[in-house]
């Protein structure tokens, strides 16, 4: 039987390499901030590194960018040939991830059938993005994969295990696990360790698995009559699988005579994480549009919306406590002052998705620029602007992330962020996705 989520040949780097130097933080993260991705090269020095492997996202408009990817590529098949690497046949392993604050989130390596993977809205796939897809965002990525022998994954893949079968018995094993790794994550990243499991626990993980796709069980839990079993949903790195699967669609196009049944490039190499995880937390992303007649703007959203003003909401530090997510209220940030607002008229199922339509919408017909921003201070900050207003939404809760997706496909884009930028995946395990 297939299975949507499988073991993998997976590569580490060989005990004489550096793990500390080894490992680096997702490349979407800190995209303004060169400063940090001079740190850590500074740091590796002249090493092997997984930096050597990814472009950073804040070099992505770089004029030496061609140049960087040649290197990239270059170097994949070097460190392969200069036993860099040991593979570890079919495989998972078993991670646990101290992040910067203390807390311990747990984790699963193996790979994703993109098969089953569609990142279009409104699909019934057992894989789906949790946030809509900027097709723009794609070929950037796909030119990444287009040359490369390997894949770095930085894709964490949610489940909705509130009963915790799939991932956390795993803990009481792994004093019996082979540890492969156990090393301090550079610039405060926090500690990374990693098991691998065998064949009989590799077994006990699909088991749990099925479960949790089966599709009457399914239909009574999230009282979806009818509609296909949503297993995993992409939490990190939506773009980065979307980016895999076109390149995929597209070698098969290319070859349309080709067996791709078994072919690697079939396959993404992502972390399983559980939606319950104690250390997972959601964190607000907020909005701030520049460049507008800002009474213009609010009237139209006032008409549009059915808005309604609650209270003052000069209660700065608060980003988003006491906010009703149900009740659909953000507070508006204008010159250093705060309004709390209630939606009348809901687009959405959650805050961010009625805003963001009407945003979207009304944006396409006037002047303004929307960005996303972690921290109602900086809001704050960037609201006293002229012809600029900001936005502070309400966090949503882990429990409303899948029932949204089943329902309303896709949540906007920027809808929520897991973590801290230095809380991400750290690339580590690397996969061939090309034949031998």
């Amino acid at each position: 039987m297939e299975r949507v989520f499988q073991a993998a040949d997976i590569m580490l780097p060989t005990d004489k390499i550096n793990m500390s130097k080894w490992a680096v933080v997702a490349c979407d993260q800190f995209t303004s901030e060169k400063d940090y991705w001079e740190e850590a090269a500074a740091y590796i020095g002249s090493e092997p590194s997984t930096l050597a492997m990814i472009l950073p996202e804040a070099y992505l408009d770089q004029e030496d960018r061609e140049a960087r990817l040649d290197r990239i590529h270059q170097t994949m098949a070097d460190y392969e040939k200069e036993g860099v690497f040991q593979t570890l046949g079919q495989t998972m392993i078993y991670i646990e991830r101290e992040d910067s604050g203390g807390k311990i989130r747990q984790g699963l390596m193996g790979c994703l059938d993109l098969e089953d993977y569609d990142y279009s809205r409104g699909s019934c796939s057992p894989v789906r993005a949790t946030e809509a897809t900027v097709p723009a965002r794609l070929p950037a990525r796909v030119k990444i994969r287009e040359n490369a022998r390997l894949e770095l994954p930085h894709i964490m893949v949610l489940i909705d295990d509130d009963r915790k079968t799939v991932i956390e018995p795993l803990a009481c094993k792994k004093d019996s696990m082979k540890c492969l790794y156990d090393f301090e994550l550079m610039l405060g990243g926090g500690r990374l360790k990693g098991y691998q499991l065998n064949a009989e626990e590799i077994s006990q993980v699909i088991r749990g698995l099925d479960q949790l796709g089966d599709q009457e069980a399914f239909e009574e839990r999230y009282q979806a009559e009818g509609r296909s079993p949503l297993v995993y949903a992409v939490g990190d790195g939506n773009h980065s699988l979307a980016a895999a699967k076109l390149f995929y669609e597209t070698l098969k196009k290319e070859h349309p005579d080709k067996d791709f049944s078994d072919h690697p490039a079939r396959y993404a190499l992502v972390e399983l994480v559980n939606l319950h995880s104690p250390a997972l937390e959601f964190k607000a992303i907020h909005r701030i549009v520049k460049d507008v007649d800002v009474e213009v703007l609010l009237a139209h959203m006032t008409d549009q919306l059915e808005l309604t003003e609650l209270r003052d909401g000069d209660d700065n530090g608060q980003e988003n406590d006491g906010l009703d997510q149900g009740n659909q209220t953000f507070i508006l940030a204008r010159k250093g002052h705060r309004k709390t607002y209630r939606i009348g008229r809901q687009l959405s199922k959650l805050t961010v998705g009625s805003l963001q339509k009407f945003l979207d919408s009304w944006c396409q017909s006037h002047d303004g620029e929307i960005d996303y921003i972690h921290g109602g201070d900086v809001i704050d900050s960037l609201s006293m602007e002229e012809r600029t207003v900001g936005f502070l939404l309400p966090r949503m809760k882990k429990s409303e992330l899948f029932p949204t997706v089943i329902f309303d496909g896709a949540l906007p884009r920027k809808t929520f962020s897991m973590g801290y930028a230095q809380d991400k995946r750290y690339y580590v395990e690397c996969r061939r996705i090309v034949e031998d």
